[in-house]
Parts: C-alpha cells; structure tokens; sequence
C-alpha cells in the first residue's frame, strides 16, 4: 500500500476523514414548562387595607362644596378620579359623604393593588368651597431576609427592591416573590408584610430556604463524531453560588476514544434584575482513530475563549426577554503524524501550519414564554467576524472576516394531561465562506436522525424537527416514566460559493425512541432513526445505522 507523502498532501485527497466541526458550545434553550408555584397567599398574605385616620372636624352639617382637590398620588391623576369626585361638587355635602368618597379613593387604590396606600381628610379651613383630600402612597421601609446560609441576604434584598419602589404594590411585589421562588439558588420561600414604625409604612420579613448549588453530572452517549469516537463520556461539576453572590462556575470533562475536552465557565450577576458578566474557556484535542487512515495519524488542537455581557430587558416568571453580546476567540490546528510532518493544513482557510484562527463579536437576541402547559423559546444570534488577535485572514477562500445570522426556535406544547409536542428549528445564513469552527452542522442525534454526526458541514443551513412525546409506562414507586417518541427530521444546507462541490445538500430522518425519566435525577433515552435520503457512508457503527443512546444521571 502506498501512501501519501507530504508534497501529495499539498491537496487534501477527498477521502481524508475530516476532524469534528468544534463550535464553540451554545446554552441550550429552554425547555422546561412553568412548575406549580405556591398560591398567592402562601407566599404573601393578604394584607388589610391601612386606610389612615382623617382629621378633618367632623360636623354633620352640610355645607357647600365647589371643588375637591385630590393631593399626593402619583398613581393617578386628577382626572382619574373625575368620576369619584363629579357626585360631591356643586352641591350640599356632609362630613359623611366625604367620608365616602375618601374611601372610594382608597378602594380605587387597594383594587389596583396599593393596599397599603389610602386617602385621608386633613384639617382645613374652606377656602373657596374647595375641599382637600390627601393621598398618603405605602413604602416599604426595610426588607428583611432570614433564613439564608451561603446566599448573600442582599441577594434576596435587592431583587424584590426592584419590585417595591414607592408607592408599594402588591401585585408587582408578588410577581417578584414568584421570579425569586423559580431562582435555581432558592427552595421555598415566604414573606410576610408587616406595619412599619410610620403610618402607611411597611415591613417586609422574607424567610427563605437556600437549594443545593453544587450539582454533578454525568452522563454517556454515542453522540460524539465517527471520526474520533461517537461513545462520549462526560462530566459537570456545576456551582450555582460559589461566592455568596450567586456566581456560578462550571467545569466540564468530556472524552471519546480520540478526542479530550475541558470547558470551564464563570457568570458573576452584576444587577438585581440578572444582568451578567460571563467568561469561557476550553481546550480540546482530538485524533482520527479510523484504522484506514492510522498511518496519517491526523490529529488537531482547539482552543477557545469568551468575554460577554447579557442584559435583562423582561424577567418575569412566565416570559424573558434579554440581550447579549460577546467578543469570542478561537483556535484550531491540524497535524500530520505521517514522517513527522507535524503541523499541516487540513482544511480550507487554514494556513500552512494548519492554524485557523476566528475572533468574532456577536450580538445576541433571547425571548422565552412559558406556562404550565407549554414554553416558546426563541434565539438570534448576529456575528461579525473580525480581523484581530492574529485572526486568519485570507485574499481568497474561508477566514475570519465574515457575517453571519443563526436563528433558533423551540416549542413544547402539553396535548392534554400527558402528552407533549416538541418543535425545533435552527438557521444559518451568510454570504460569506466560513472557516470550519463557523459552520452549519446537519446529521447526528441531535440534529438529522438517521445520519452520523456532521454528515453535512456547510455556510448555511436549516433544520426543523418534530416529536411526539407519549406516555406508555409508568412506575410510581421509582417516579418513573417510559415514553414513545416519533419524530421527524429534515435539514438542508448549502455554501455560499455555488462553484464549491458539496454533493447531497438535504437530509431527511424519521424513526421512533424511547425515553426514561426517573424523577430529577436519572434520564436514559434510546433513538432509532431511518434515513429517507441516501447518503453514501459506510455504516460499521451504531451511529452510521441511526441507532443513538444516551444516558444521564445528576447528583
């Protein structure tokens, strides 16, 4: 057997495997329906109106009344009150009717949930037949937090300052509690809104109870690329509240029988309303283990990192709504084993010593809404590539300057008590030749069943998938659940450069799996996908014949 010496590598042959794409890894989108909060008056009871004293003198004699002025609020304006007040001017009226309509005043107030709000009649003289009616608006003048241990009580603090500013409200106050009882870094939570030391002055005592932070994962699949292992074992170590703060750090392993990667990530909250600052490394390193190209022995390193910002627009317990950007860099190089070449290009863009570098800044776009019965997720993401930090730039062909849209969607509908649809969609669109770190991937579990995994690697693409998520077993002595799942898979996916050769552009899957959920901890899922599209690749493992297992346990 010959095989191919350096100068004859000067043009990669078509059949050299190709290394695995390595985007840098995304968040997934929710997926996950609005739990069962606790009912309102659990987490905060109701709370009687404090309607203060008037001190006007009380006389049942009636006397002649032209005008009301209303003073103090900042809820609502004269002419808010227009039709409380229209029955009482221009005519004989008594301290009692007055009374009246200083409650009417303070109703309107409780009804819009400013129950510790109210008017009163001060002392005064009649001048002009105009009678005075004061609004004193409710505050909250301290909150309280108990019960904390690692959590910082200024956490708690500060995220239900933003939703009692003056004058108090109970219902925004309520909506605070609710986004705070569904924080991951909070297992229950409670408050009480007790009288303060001044009239129409409250305090707020919250008890709550700190979850567990630290959680460990492991999970097992055959996910990973043909080319370095599809079996993939992985392993997160997750801290949710490493300083008091609620910064969360994370450190992953993950490993096949070619590849090894670390990733490891910090988010530090910097507002109570969750913005946040975030960095992100990891390093990988893999090598081709198919025994036709041993002698190559191909091999490639990757190195990544990550500064972004995310800032909240929305944050409420049923809908989200945020912005984001991020500077990201990335390195990749290949190497050749064969007579000690070592580093080599392998593909497009790269330069004579097998580097591809992208340095890209992208802006980010994040909408969820979500209900006990169904989430809608969706995500934009617009990158600009950039010519910095020794990034590849190349007179003709792939580099790092580019621009490039990826759109993704998700949508989890309950059908009645048990059964669950889910929706995806996910996009790509540029005009410009993307390096391999930058491209779309179609084919592999999660993407085009049926197919091995980055069976299409193109500049753009579009997935849709659907699955039906039913029900056919339970065990409740194991909080088990089996479910059958039929789905269906389609992408397509093209270069920018019509000139390329790319072969098969479109993939199209269907096929059944099977899921077990064992309660929060334990999840193992088994996928049998068909391809309805031929495409020419040996099928000597698992994943080439459509068949995908995955296995998950959390502690």
């Amino acid at each position: 057997m010959a095989y191919p010496s350096a100068q004859s590598l000067s043009q990669v042959p078509p059949g050299l495997p190709r290394l695995p794409n390595q985007p840098i890894p995304e968040t997934p989108l929710p997926d996950q329906p609005l739990p069962i909060l606790p009912p309102p008056e659990e987490l905060l009871p109701l709370v009687e109106p404090q309607i203060p004293e008037s001190r006007f003198d009380e006389t049942e004699d009636s006397f002649f009344v032209r005008t009301i002025e209303i003073t103090g609020s900042t809820v609502f304006s004269e002419a808010d009150f227009a039709d409380l007040v229209a029955p009482y001017i221009n005519r004989q009226v008594s301290f009692s009717n007055l009374l009246d309509l200083r409650s009417a005043i303070t109703e309107r107030y409780v009804a819009a949930g400013y129950v510790t709000s109210g008017a009163i009649i001060p002392p005064q003289t009649l001048v002009d037949d105009t009678v005075t009616i004061q609004v004193i608006e409710g505050e909250l003048e301290d909150i309280v937090v108990t019960g904390m241990n690692r959590l910082n009580p200024a956490y708690v603090r500060s995220r239900i300052g933003l939703v009692s500013t003056p004058p108090l409200n109970v219902d925004r106050l309520l909506t605070g509690l609710q986004r705070l009882q569904l924080d991951p870094l909070i297992e229950t939570l409670s408050a009480d809104l007790q009288a303060g030391s001044r009239p129409n002055t409250s305090v707020l005592v919250v008890n709550a109870t700190e979850a567990d932070s630290f959680v460990v994962d492991l999970s097992l699949d055959n996910y990973g690329s043909p080319n370095v292992g599809t079996g993939q074992r992985r392993l997160l170590l997750r801290e949710g509240n490493l300083t008091g703060l609620g910064d969360r750090i994370a450190l992953e392993y993950e490993n096949t029988d070619g590849s090894n990667e670390v990733d490891v990530s910090y988010t530090l909250p910097v507002s109570p309303n969750n913005d946040a600052l975030r960095f992100r490394a990891g390093y990988s390193n893999s090598r081709v283990i198919d025994a036709d190209f041993d002698v190559l022995d191909i091999s490639s390193d990757n190195f990544y990192y990550e500064f972004g910002y995310r800032h909240s627009l929305i944050e409420t317990p049923t809908e989200e709504l945020a912005l984001g950007i991020t500077l990201s860099h990335q390195r990749n190089q290949t190497f050749l084993g064969l007579d000690n070449i070592g580093p080599f290009p392998l593909s497009p863009g790269a330069n004579s010593q097998g580097v591809s570098q992208v340095t890209a800044l992208r802006f980010s776009q994040e909408w969820s809404q979500r209900s006990q019965s169904h989430v809608l997720a969706f995500r934009s993401q617009i990158s600009l590539g950039l010519d910095l930090l020794n990034a590849t730039v190349n007179e003709t062909g792939p580099d790092s300057q580019f621009l490039a849209w990826r759109g993704q969607g998700q949508w989890l509908q309950r059908l009645g008590a048990n059964t669950v649809l889910l929706l995806r969609g996910d996009a790509q669109l540029t005009t410009d030749d993307l390096l391999s770190q930058e491209e779309f991937s179609l084919g592999g579990a999660l993407s085009v069943r049926g197919y091995r995994q980055d069976a299409l690697l193109r500049d753009n693409g579009l997935l849709l998938s659907a699955e039906l998520r039913s029900p056919i077993a339970r065990v409740p002595e194991l909080d088990g659940t089996l479910q059958l799942i039929p789905f269906l898979d389609a992408g397509v996916a093209w270069n920018a450069n019509a000139n390329l050769p790319t072969g098969p552009n479109a993939l199209i899957g269907t096929g059944l799996g099977l899921l077990w959920q064992q309660g929060d901890n334990l999840s193992m899922r088994f996928d049998l996908g068909i391809p309805l599209v031929p495409l020419a690749e040996e099928k000597n493992g698992l994943q080439e014949s459509g068949i995908y297992y995955s296995v998950r346990y959390t502690l």
